[in-house]
């Protein structure tokens, strides 16, 4: 113990393991105790005579609620008892980029930067912008940001895929309604340890960063382009001053990124979470609509509908997230069980 308590990085992974046992401990101590009442009550019933009329009237009133309480906790500490995912506690780098829409397109995709940010102040998360492009009419063609917290990867993950919006566009004037798109990836944070880059393995360009409509903003070489020849990813930074803090930014980006594939290859391979339903994240698949004109919001993987599109747009987040882990920890769960 005391060689995991001078190293703060073990000591707060078992930390997090303490409270999660912790959680399941008292859980347990609820259940025991819930399914007492439920023989004594149970006891009160059967024993007719032998009890108070009123005393077996009032326990036969509580049994039913006792009872799906006790039902209701029997799931919780059986989900409690699949495994959780090892990137749960992760920090995350997301990328959103402007689908098919145009600038309509890029409008949306700057939405939803907006949305994920204004979650993450409710949830107490630190956000920084590691890279963007806007575009014309004040949207995003891509943005890429790290998102710092407990458990951020455990409820983001499920915003992997294609984000769909219906509405009338601000370019329209004849007030048709138009579909756009965009494409939402979270990748859980890699620590250098992880993702072994080797020098020789990049290609590093600098140039002179530009601004909105190809304006210079910067009158030295800061902007950087990273390529990593054995992939060919590209990650391209220039939004410090400083071209080494657009090195580190770059880096990493790219190392969440080839992380990322690495998880999604194994993944495949054991027929695991982004081949699910719920948890695929797929980024080829349709994942949500947001109907501006209906103020409605569907998640088409949980086949979850709510009339609160401005409020989750202003980042009340929470429902769509508790709703996706369930769905996604109760299929878990059947799989374990078959």
């Amino acid at each position: 113990m005391a060689e995991a308590a001078a190293d703060p990085k073990e000591y707060g992974k078992l930390a997090k393991e303490y409270r999660r046992l912790d959680g399941m401990v008292r859980a347990f101590d609820r259940w025991l105790n819930l399914e007492k009442d439920l023989r004594e009550h149970r006891e009160i019933i059967e024993g007719g005579n032998k009890y108070d009329r009123e005393l077996v009237e009032l326990a036969r009133e509580e049994l039913p609620g006792m009872e799906e309480a006790a039902g209701k906790l029997e799931e919780e500490l059986k989900l409690m008892l699949v495994p959780p995912d090892p990137n749960d506690e992760r920090d995350i780098v997301v990328e959103i980029r402007a689908g098919t829409g145009g600038e309509e397109a890029g409008l949306f995709a700057g939405d939803l930067y907006r949305m994920y940010r204004r979650y993450a102040e409710v949830m107490g998360w630190k956000v920084d912008v590691l890279s963007s492009s806007p575009s014309d009419l004040g949207g995003f063609k891509e943005i890429i940001f790290s998102v710092n917290g407990e458990g951020v990867y455990s409820r983001l993950k499920y915003e992997s895929g294609v984000h769909r919006v219906q509405r009338v566009p601000q370019t329209e004037a004849s007030g048709r309604i138009h579909t756009s798109a965009a494409t939402v990836a979270v990748m859980p944070e890699a620590e250098e340890v992880e993702v072994a880059i080797r020098p020789e393995d990049l290609r590093i360009d600098v140039y002179r960063s530009t601004g909105h409509g190809g304006q210079s903003v910067n009158t030295t070489d800061s902007a950087v382009r990273v390529t990593h020849i054995p992939t060919g990813l590209v990650v391209t930074c220039q939004d410090e001053k400083s071209q080494l803090k657009n090195k580190v930014k770059a880096l990493k980006v790219l190392r969440a990124r080839l992380y990322d594939t690495a998880m999604r290859e194994q993944e495949s391979k054991e027929a695991a979470m982004r081949r699910q339903m719920v948890s695929t994240g797929d980024r080829s698949a349709k994942i949500r609509t947001y109907n501006f004109p209906q103020g409605r919001i569907t998640d088409h993987r949980i086949k979850m509908t709510v009339y609160q599109l401005e409020a989750v747009m202003d980042g009340k987040l929470g429902e769509f997230v508790e709703a996706l882990r369930l769905a996604a920890s109760a299929e878990r769960l059947a799989k374990v069980e078959a």
